[in-house]
């Protein structure tokens, strides 16, 4: 195995930690190349590590976000933000999670200052750093429990005009009604639909709309 595979022996022991090269990531990705390259489509990872597959499924979505709005920066931001919120991850190692977070940030980052030639905007990033917060959790994905055995809860982010609106699932909840042919909000390449929501388990949470800058202000 590589060195980019494996952190320690000990790891693979305790917890069968192995991460996935790039070339396999992006086979596996390839099967469903359609749905990584869109922009609102869900992707969740249940043993994430430090983002090997969510890194790669981010950067085909920024993609095709630069393609479409790289003459308007204030869409370009707004979708860049909706690529973000809709790739999860779960891992039992917080230094995983920890890893997986600012990985995926890089991304962002990096895609941002190719576009405009210099540093995020301050509330921008803040509020990119606020999803990948809510969005890659420490927990496990079996029990659908964090690590201190609450219940993991998941946010849905809608992008309506130049407002998000936020609202908060339970984990379980969302993997029965996907069970139940509910529509789930990790069903790949839901948007949000005025129509869909008597399929959506009711949320635990739902938060104002506010502007998708000022995402951060949610707690």
């Amino acid at each position: 195995m590589t060195n980019d595979q494996v952190k320690s022996k000990q790891r693979i022991v305790d917890h069968g930690e192995v991460f996935t090269s790039e070339r396999e990531v992006n086979a596996m990705l390839d099967l469903v190349k359609q749905e990584t390259e869109r922009i609102d489509s869900r992707f969740l990872e249940p043993a994430c590590g430090t983002g090997n597959f969510l890194i790669e499924v981010l950067q085909r979505k920024l993609d095709v976000v630069t393609r479409r709005y790289a003459r308007n920066s204030i869409d370009w931001e707004r979708y860049a933000l909706v690529a973000v919120a809709n790739v999860y991850g779960i891992d039992l190692l917080w230094d995983n999670v920890d890893e997986c977070q600012k990985r995926l940030y890089a991304v962002f980052a990096r895609e941002y200052v190719h576009m405009f030639k210099g540093l995020c905007d301050k509330e921008l990033e803040r509020s990119i750093r606020h999803v990948l917060r809510k969005n890659i959790q420490c927990g496990d994905a079996l029990t659908m429990t964090t690590l201190d055995g609450h219940p993991i809860i998941f946010s849905e982010w809608s992008l309506m005009e130049l407002k998000v609106k936020r609202r908060d699932f339970t984990f379980d909840e969302l993997l029965e009604a996907n069970r139940s042919g509910q529509i789930s909000i990790f069903q790949a390449a839901m948007a949000y639909d005025q129509d869909a929501q008597g399929f959506i388990p009711n949320p635990l949470k739902e938060y104002p709309l506010i502007h998708y800058r000022r995402v951060f202000e949610y707690e």
